[in-house]
């Protein structure tokens, strides 16, 4: 595996958590797809502006988080993170500490890597 697109990856999906919980709209934009999708623990499958949207109005709120464990399968120019973290985190209402798995679909694009697709589950 190379490490330095090992080392872009993690970096990317730390900054996208931080910007999470700073609601860095802009800044998420620049590291997700335009075709981004966000599936959450409940099954529902969210385009990437109805979350920017959930994001600006605090119906998902992110306070903070704890990395537990990461892990990053590299083929080429294409990646999947899988990571775990205990997320403090109010979603539709209820704020919780979320034992959250992130699996992540990455894309290279021009040195770039990019966020395709994030699947959340809890473990």
């Amino acid at each position: 595996m190379d490490s330095e697109d090992k080392e872009q990856i993690l970096a990317a999906v730390s900054e996208l958590t931080r910007m999470m919980i700073d609601k860095d709209i802009v800044g998420m934009d620049s590291l997700l797809d335009s075709s981004f999708t966000l599936t959450h623990i409940t099954g529902y499958v969210q385009s990437k502006s109805e979350w920017y949207s959930e994001i600006e109005s605090e119906g998902m709120r992110y306070f903070t988080y704890r990395e537990v464990s990461t892990e990053v399968q590299l083929n080429r120019d294409t990646a999947t993170f899988i990571g775990r973290n205990m997320l403090d985190a109010r979603i539709w209402g209820m704020r919780n500490d979320w034992k959250l798995q992130q699996i992540m679909q990455l894309e290279k694009r021009n040195g770039k890597w990019v966020i395709l697709h994030s699947l959340a589950t809890t473990f």
